[in-house]
């Protein structure tokens, strides 16, 4: 479980297009929706400070846990939906669930392969990936902002890295297929011969100093009959 992250909101009460007045005033505009227990929320329309929020929703992945503060009433909530301009990649809107903390959650959950396989250094081998995200099921106050995999343990060609090879705490439910690939060894294969011949046919052409074959298209009595 990592450090409890809040970040700070207001009510909003600017809705449509009236929202672009708050953008440049420096204010983030959001929604949180979902449910807390067994209770359904309405939407609450919220509005926080452009440059605060922004330095903790862009570290944020889709299974991390916060709590926002909406003047002292507080919602766990899980990042849903970042809206952002296409020039400037500044954040527009965002969507924020509320959970439930004594519920499960499906969420998915980005692997990040850490360290240098020790096949890429002794075997001039290179690693490939396979899926890049692990499917799993639980509280949303055990989830986890990324898996680490270790990649120390690829040491020859015949190693490989599946689902089933994690070692996760109890408290996740893996949804994932356990024979999905993570990741594997493989060689660089380099088309060297074919490379070689490919200059070969061109240094010929040069020493005997041919030049291309220029097709034209249509005969030359045709232009002249247009004329």
């Amino acid at each position: 479980m990592t450090e409890k992250i809040v970040l700070q909101a207001k009510n909003r009460t600017l809705k449509g297009k009236k929202v672009g007045s708050l953008r440049r005033e420096g204010f983030l505009p959001g929604i949180i929706y979902g449910r807390i227990g067994k209770k359904q929320l309405d939407p609450i329309t919220i509005q926080m400070n452009l440059h605060d929020a922004s330095l903790i929703i862009n570290r944020l992945t889709g299974s991390s846990l916060i709590s926002l503060d909406v003047e002292g009433d507080e919602y766990p909530v899980v990042l849903r939906e970042a809206q952002r301009d296409v020039i400037y990649n500044t954040l527009l809107h965002v969507d924020f669930m509320a959970v439930s903390l004594t519920e499960k959650l499906q969420t998915a959950v980005q692997i990040e392969l850490i360290g240098q396989a020790p096949a890429e250094l002794n075997m001039a081998a290179v690693v490939v990936t396979g899926i890049t995200e692990l499917e799993i099921e639980c509280l949303p106050q055990d989830m986890p902002e990324r898996i680490e995999v270790d990649a120390s343990v690829l040491v020859d060609m015949d190693s490989a890295i599946y689902v089933k090879d994690l070692n996760l705490p109890d408290t996740y439910e893996v949804l994932s297929d356990p024979d999905e690939l993570i990741a594997g060894v493989t060689y660089v294969t380099i088309e060297q011969e074919e490379t070689e011949e490919e200059e070969g046919e061109f240094a010929e052409l040069l020493e005997d100093d041919i030049e291309p074959e220029v097709i034209e298209k249509g005969k030359k009595e045709d232009f002249e009959e247009e004329d």
